[in-house]
């Protein structure tokens, strides 16, 4: 007899908000110590399709200086990016002093999608275990703190959400040819990471797996646990007082015939 799964409770819309809106405060002053220690952040975040991995980078990065803090999500290489060593193209991304850089997939995907798609050899995806923790090692021991995030969904809630993204029109961008082939692979896909876990969850860099079928307890764990892994403190300036204007007098401003405005479709 199939055991039912326990039904969790969701959180409250409003609770949500309000949890969001702290922990992102938080980021914040995050992204201040980040600049002030000059460290140097990498976060990856891999997963399934339709995990909510976008959903959660998005509230991380929303309130905060892209100067400092960037989203990097490559597009497929081009036919000179395939010919170079494979963690060539990612190198350029990464951050510099008093940066955090965000990867909307990384250079797992030669674990996942080329290995499964079979975009590679099986030498090539078996030499990107090999070297795969020594480059992250290495990244480690030149100074930047890497934080790996898996976002685990359950079959039936990823079938759910790619039903979603047909049945609504700004989110049918989302369902890409590689995203429908996926939902025939399930099984090889499981396989690939379970091969990928047991080669590249090493000490300087574990996994963090994100169980994402409510993505709204997704983000705000996510969020969390990530200002959990980096000790900060909080540079908040002091408030600022705003200088008086100085008088318009003399200055004559152009006709406004001069300018052209937009159109005021909206009252």
């Amino acid at each position: 007899m199939k055991k039912e799964k326990k039904k969790v409770k969701k959180i409250k819309n409003e609770v949500y908000e309000k949890e969001l809106f702290k922990l992102q405060l938080e980021l914040v002053k995050l992204q201040e110590w980040i600049k002030h220690k000059k460290l140097k952040v990498v976060v990856l975040f891999e997963g399934r399709d339709a995990a909510g991995k976008g959903g959660v980078i998005k509230r991380i990065n929303q309130h905060l200086n892209p100067r400092i803090c960037r989203v990097v999500a490559l597009p497929a290489p081009t036919e000179r990016e395939k010919t170079q060593w494979y963690f060539q193209r990612y190198v350029p991304h990464l951050p510099a002093a008093g940066e955090m850089v965000l990867f909307d997939r990384s250079w797992y995907n030669r674990a996942g999608v080329e290995k499964v798609m079979g975009f590679c050899t099986p030498e090539e995806h078996q030499e990107f275990l090999r070297s795969c923790p020594e480059f992250e090692r290495m990244l480690v021991r030149s100074g930047i703190i890497v934080i790996k995030y898996w976002f685990s969904v359950s079959d039936e809630e990823q079938e759910r959400r790619f039903q979603s993204r047909l049945e609504e029109p700004h989110k049918r961008w989302k369902l890409s040819p590689m995203d429908l082939e996926s939902r025939s692979r399930w099984v090889e896909y499981s396989k690939a990471k379970d091969e990928m876990f047991a080669h590249t969850d090493i000490k300087q860099c574990p996994w963090w797996v994100v169980h994402s079928d409510i993505k709204k307890h997704a983000r705000l764990n996510c969020i969390a646990h990530l200002l959990s892994l980096i000790p900060y403190e909080d540079l908040t300036p002091e408030p600022i007082e705003l200088p008086h204007r100085t008088d318009s007098t003399g200055y004559v401003r152009p006709p406004i015939t001069d300018q052209t405005f937009i159109p005021d479709i909206y009252p």
